[in-house]
């Protein structure tokens, strides 16, 4: 850092933002922006919190991967367990046992201990699911419960030991090319600058992007509404799987002597604080109490975050090819906290323009598949 100027800028106080800042601190110095008092406020911290190595595409299953042995014995700066056991049973209905037949031919081999069951052993595992409501199902015994603040904190804490500085509530207004990186102004009349700035900043980074003078690359939030309701009476809810549905209709995960519980809604919303939707929460219900016992007749508490999309959905990693000094790190698509690790690696490598971490390159994880160049043509500057 010199004055107010560093080597890189952050923007985004999210999973993302806080885990790529934590790997670059040891190697330059950074300053981390976040526009709310709070770090984490719109999607991390209102995740509900798998790891699930089945979870995704090719390329979220290699991050995945890549991020276990981090999340199994994290550094000391993080102070508690961030996994616990909690399986995962994705379940097709009847008719849809081809789903799961595809979804198994993709991970066997690749993930550990996946493994098809019939109806039978899917009501043994979860006695929750209704006589006759599935055809089959994917267990997945080796997917874990995550405490995204431990981890989220975590990182936050390594970052500052690391000798990285944070500034809560600073809304970026615009960035602006100069011969030496960017100069960040901020909507109290602040101003920072930067050598690289690294746009992680999830819902608002094509609103980022505009404000540095570039298109949109077409990123699209999509709310996710979750609410929790209690469990059937006189069952313990302990050593019970996450159920999800594998046309992506609901879930529901054990929580205490509660049921977690969502619509899987994916709706397109503007960059916003999001808010459950009653409507999304009246289907699930519906859904609910149709493929299990669980009575779901009330709500007990409701919200929403927001997941990004890019256009086909795929991850967006690495530098703007309109711009030097302007590194995407967006659209995780609602799989960040549990790629966060491998992911932050990686960004972090790209980012000092060092060779990319070799576990995840034997993953199958390739450049050319998350570059933001895949959605640029010629003139991508905002007039």
């Amino acid at each position: 850092m010199n004055g107010d100027r560093w080597d890189v800028v952050v923007i985004g106080g999210g999973i993302a933002g806080v885990s790529v800042a934590y790997e670059l601190a040891p190697e330059t110095s950074v300053l981390l922006l976040d526009m709310e008092d709070t770090l984490g406020h719109h999607a991390t911290g209102r995740s509900a919190a798998m790891f699930l190595e089945t979870y995704g595409g090719a390329d979220v299953r290699a991050l995945t991967m890549g991020s276990r042995a981090f999340l199994e014995a994290p550094p000391e700066e993080f102070e508690s367990d961030l996994l616990r056991p909690r399986a995962l049973l994705q379940v097709a209905r009847v008719g849809r046992g081809a789903v799961l037949d595809q979804l198994h031919r993709e991970v066997d081999g690749v993930v550990g201990d996946v493994a098809l069951v019939d109806e039978r052993e899917a009501r043994r595992l979860c006695p929750l699911l209704r006589e006759g409501a599935v055809e089959a199902a994917l267990h997945e015994p080796a997917s874990m419960e995550m405490d995204v603040d431990a981890l989220h904190q975590g990182y936050v804490r390594g970052f500052r030991h690391r000798g990285g500085d944070v500034r809560r509530a600073a809304h970026v207004s615009r960035l602006s090319r100069r011969d030496t990186g960017w100069d960040i102004h901020l909507a109290d009349g602040g101003r920072v600058g930067a050598s690289v700035v690294v746009n992680a900043a999830g819902a608002w980074a094509d609103v980022v992007a505009v404000a540095a003078g570039l298109a949109p690359l077409g990123l699209t939030p999509r709310r996710r509404t979750a609410f929790t309701t209690a469990g059937p009476d006189g069952l313990s809810l302990a050593g019970l799987p996450m159920l999800y549905d594998v046309d992506e209709t609901f879930y529901v995960k054990p929580e205490g002597d509660q049921m977690l519980c969502s619509p899987a809604d994916r709706t397109p919303s503007e960059p916003t604080d999001a808010r459950a939707d009653a409507l999304e929460i009246a289907r699930s219900l519906d859904e609910i109490r149709e493929m299990t016992t669980i009575p779901a007749r009330s709500v007990r508490t409701s919200w929403a975050g927001l997941r990004t999309f890019s256009p086909d959905e795929n991850l967006v990693v690495g530098h703007e090819p309109e711009a030097d000094g302007f590194f995407w790190l967006a659209g995780q698509a609602g799989y960040g906290v549990q790629t966060a690790p491998a992911l932050a690696r990686w960004a972090a490598a790209a980012v000092l323009e060092a060779d990319a971490p070799a576990d995840l390159l034997e993953r199958g994880l390739r450049h050319e598949r998350i570059t933001p160049a895949r959605f640029r043509r010629a003139g991508s500057m905002v007039s």
